[in-house]
């Protein structure tokens, strides 16, 4: 999901992949496109050949990441939680609250769910940027 090119070395480009292969593969159950993957699917989206793609896939199966069956592949528990954070870190500039939404010890810097919850509370709320009511004047 990054257009930076993989690592040379067999050890970074094993946490390049599974980086990659657990971001997308999340991004599509969120979207709703299916739990399962094939390697044709990861090929389609990351770019890589699909027998290189195989060849992570089933590693990542190996360290618990993704579970298999036949040719498909969904993510694990494990995968899904470590799916969320990859796609979580890989997103947090364009998901966290700009510069002067909140005070600098708001719990919305801290967190997705909590600048979501956050924004939605002063939207609804009609409070401003340091909690006191919003009257329209700035």
């Amino acid at each position: 999901m990054t257009s930076t090119p993989a690592p040379k070395s067999d050890a970074l480009a094993a946490l390049y992949w599974r980086s990659e292969i657990l971001q997308v593969m999340y991004w599509l159950r969120g979207e709703g496109f299916g739990d399962v993957v094939d390697p044709g699917l990861i090929e389609r989206f990351l770019g890589v050949d699909a027998a290189i793609g195989m060849t992570y896939l089933d590693r990542l199966v190996e360290e618990g990441y993704l579970v298999r069956d036949g040719d498909w592949y969904a993510l694990s528990g494990f995968g899904l939680e470590h799916g969320a954070r990859e796609f979580a870190d890989a997103f947090s500039d364009l998901t966290r609250p700009s510069h002067g939404e909140c005070s600098d010890d708001c719990w919305c810097h801290a967190s997705v769910d909590e600048a979501e919850a956050c924004l939605a509370h002063r939207l609804v709320d009609g409070h401003d940027h340091d909690g006191s009511e919003d009257d329209g004047e700035r």
